[in-house]
């Protein structure tokens, strides 16, 4: 792992799990799940700036580590990318399963079946192992690091989002809050 990659375009660079991972998302989005689904996903309208600012703030740091990961070499030739690409299979798979479930959960419902019991947030830990796989294959400290604030940033951005769904679902969303941790296992 280096601190800072040095940035050039090629065919073995970071851009190819990007285009893969988003491809394959924004298929789902686009050709797979209905319109309510995708609306529901991205349903922040009760939110309060409070609420949605962390998002905000974690955004350009992401961005940042995209770039960074678009146009730095994989590391083909090195353990730490293949612990990478273990890593980003096993968060993209989660991540199109904790899709799946969230899509064939009823509207009215809260979703908990799936990767959602185990986590009251499987999109965005599997995401973040995503992205953490995508720095190991780069090779690249920097990258981690800027990910490393983005997750921090979603955790403010969650906490928001879960006092959304106690007001949304009542004493069934707090039942749920009190047998499934927020991120994973004791988190």
């Amino acid at each position: 792992m280096t601190l800072f990659p040095h940035l050039s375009l090629g065919w073995l660079y970071g851009w190819i799990p990007i285009v893969i991972f988003y491809g394959v998302f924004l298929i789902l989005l686009k050709a797979v799940f209905p319109e309510e689904t995708v609306e529901r996903l991205y349903e922040d309208s009760g939110w309060t700036l409070d609420q949605a600012r962390p998002a905000k703030i974690g955004l350009p740091f992401a961005l940042a580590a995209m770039v960074l990961i678009l146009f730095t070499s994989l590391k083909i030739n090195q353990t730490i990318f293949w612990i990478g690409l273990t890593l980003a299979l096993i968060g993209q798979t989660g991540f199109i399963y904790s899709l799946h479930t969230f899509n064939v959960t009823p509207a009215g419902e809260p979703v908990t079946e799936g990767l959602y019991k185990i986590s009251r947030n499987p999109q965005w830990v599997t995401f973040a192992v995503v992205m953490v796989g995508f720095s190991f294959m780069v090779g690249s400290w920097t990258v981690l690091a800027l990910l490393t604030v983005r997750v921090v940033m979603n955790h403010f951005r969650i906490l928001g989002e879960e006092k959304a769904l106690e007001e949304q679902y009542g004493s069934s969303y707090l039942e749920y809050k009190k047998s499934v941790p927020r991120y994973f296992v004791f988190f």
